[in-house]
């Protein structure tokens, strides 16, 4: 390219746009590469320097001689300068001595600024696959992630590949490195690209309801849409408090909200004794019990309400019809805890809400929840835990994100806590960091204020803007970021942003960029499966690259339905699906 000056040449130089007029494209690229939208060109003056810019688009033109010639518009992203490459660069000489497309030494020299021992691969550059592009793992997995893409992008297996790098890097001679990774898995794809993981679903997960604290609680068990509720709410939590305070007599400042052990039986237990009671009409402080031990005469006398309820909690018991002037109906026999209590006594005893509600849960320790959570089994330790939500009812999908959400924030403020006042001077005093992984995330903290959301949309927005602090990062997989809770997704800093068709969805991507950078949104309905643009504090620049296959893959790949409609009618056995469905 000797003659370089009349091949190529910068011909406008405007805020962050450089337009090149380029007379033969064919004899401008480098032989056997492709020159296209994202390919890197290399603008040359008479210093040492090389200026770096990514192409944006391609237009035809004419000189002032009327022949027709090529115009490529790029962005200067920065400059090369004895090996090392600096962001902006900005102003450039007109015209300058050359303009040629970079070479591959050029765009890897690019990438060369992470020290190595920092780097985390899990792509190449799109337009030249020889080119691996690292991100800073530490800047990578100590800010929130955010994976966005179309169905069908390849959100998942760019998930799983990250995710199977993570925790096959090892910095010394060691079976288990000390990644730590819950993924939340809502259609049960990652049991197959994590066979070591911790594998937790409806039949294995302990999660004892006395874990909930009361927006979770109330979310359950109570009906929001009644006009009974405020009254249903309000007993409901003094019966729970009251029994937590029975349950655990050494504790002190007993709350509503403390997270200690109460029996669910017992408290359905008082409040159907509350609905059915009958009181003295003479002494309304005697409740008229059927019992062999209790005067049918004057009933049995409570000093308080806090004394009744707490003997209402033995058994169901029976109580003496009305008869006018000398048994009343009780405060609640107008009916207000009816439904309250067939409801109560549904869910409970439901045998898909076992993983909650089982009477074996009752006695958990809270030390083994937490190791089950966090993949410290006694049989076998784990770097993932993957909690399979596929099978878990719609209506505690949320309640069940948000317990275990919350549960992981708080440990990590008390270990934080624990190394802190065994070393007060430590500088990185939370040396096992975890990532939070939520798998369609829209469908749990959605940009919605219903009130079914709104237990996981404050645990979950709690991690995103205060969990770094004690070791706590998300990861967001969705296909509709514009769904997403603006608190959550507006404190990712790391994006890769895959196939997205939606025009909303897009906007929404574009106002993270910076104004210089909107323009590179453009492709993103144009991305092949498997690419995506990665943008965040964790990589030099903003690049489009190519997620890296991951081995094992995840059950999400695209059936094949042409091929498997022209095979053979297949029998399908009914009666087992059936018996599965139900």
């Amino acid at each position: 390219m000797g003659n370089n000056t009349k091949l190529a040449e910068v011909i406008s130089v405007r805020p962050n746009k450089i337009v090149v007029q380029v007379t033969n494209l064919e004899d401008f690229k480098i032989p056997n590469e492709s020159l296209k939208v994202g390919s890197y060109i290399r603008i040359t003056n008479n210093d040492d320097a090389i200026l770096i810019a990514i192409i944006e688009n391609f237009s035809i033109g004419f000189d002032n001689k009327s022949e027709r010639v090529y115009l490529i518009e790029a962005l200067p992203l920065g400059v090369l300068e004895d090996g090392k490459f600096l962001r902006g660069g900005d102003t450039i000489a007109i015209p300058p001595r050359h303009v040629e497309p970079a070479k591959i030494d050029d765009i890897k020299a690019i990438y060369q600024s992470i020290d190595e021992g920092k780097c985390l691969k899990f792509c190449s550059l799109s337009t030249n696959k020889e080119v691996k592009i690292p991100v800073d793992g530490n800047k990578f997995f100590n800010k929130h992630i955010a994976i966005l893409g179309s169905t069908g992008s390849g959100k998942s297996h760019t998930l799983s590949k990250i995710l199977q790098t993570a925790v096959s890097e090892k910095s010394g001679n060691f079976s288990l490195n000390n990644s730590h990774i819950i993924v939340f898995d809502i259609h049960s794809e990652y049991k197959s690209a994590f066979p070591d993981a911790q594998f937790l679903d409806i039949n294995t997960l302990k999660l004892p309801y006395w874990l909930l604290n009361s927006d979770e609680l109330e979310e359950i068990l109570l009906d929001t849409g009644e006009r009974d509720n405020y009254n249903q709410s309000s007993i409901f939590r003094k019966i729970v408090t009251l029994n937590k305070i029975k349950h655990n007599p050494s504790i002190h400042n007993v709350f509503y909200d403390t997270p200690i052990k109460f029996d669910l039986e017992e408290v359905v237990n008082a409040i159907y004794n509350l609905k059915n009671e009958t009181r003295n009409a003479k002494n309304p402080e005697s409740m008229m019990i059927d019992d062999s031990s209790i005067s049918t005469e004057t009933g049995k006398k409570f000093e308080n309400d806090d004394e009744k309820i707490k003997f209402y909690f033995s058994k169901k018991f029976k109580f003496l019809a009305i008869k006018s002037q000398s048994i009343n109906k009780g405060m609640y026999a107008d009916g207000t805890l009816d439904k309250f209590y067939n409801r109560l006594s549904e869910k409970i005893h439901q045998d898909r809400l076992k993983f909650m509600f089982n009477k074996e849960l009752k006695d958990s320790k809270f030390v083994s929840v937490l190791k089950q959570i966090l993949g410290y089994e006694d049989h076998k330790n784990s770097n993932i835990t993957v909690i399979d939500l596929s099978d878990v009812p719609f209506e505690v999908l949320t309640i069940t994100v948000s317990v275990i959400s919350r549960l992981i924030f708080d440990y990590g403020y008390f270990y934080k806590r624990h190394r802190f006042e065994k070393d007060s001077f430590e500088k990185i005093n939370n040396d096992v960091p975890i990532l939070m992984v939520y798998e369609e995330a829209h469908k749990y903290v959605p940009n919605s204020e219903l009130t079914k959301y709104r237990a996981s949309k404050i645990a979950i927005e709690r991690i995103a803007k205060e969990g770094r602090k004690y070791g706590i990062t998300l990861m967001l997989s969705s296909q509709r970021p514009s769904e997403i809770s603006e608190t959550i997704f507006s404190q990712c800093n790391n994006f890769i942003s895959m196939r997205l068709t939606n025009p909303i969805d897009q906007n929404y991507v574009r106002k993270l960029l910076p104004d210089s950078l909107g323009g590179i949104i453009d492709i993103l309905p144009s991305l092949h499966q498997g690419d995506a643009l990665l943008v965040g504090d964790s990589i030099v620049l903003p690049s489009i690259v190519t997620i890296d296959r991951c081995d094992p893959e995840p059950s999400s790949s695209d059936i094949p339905y042409w091929t498997l409609w022209k095979e053979e009618w297949k029998s399908i056995n009914f009666d087992e699906i059936c018996k599965k469905w139900k």
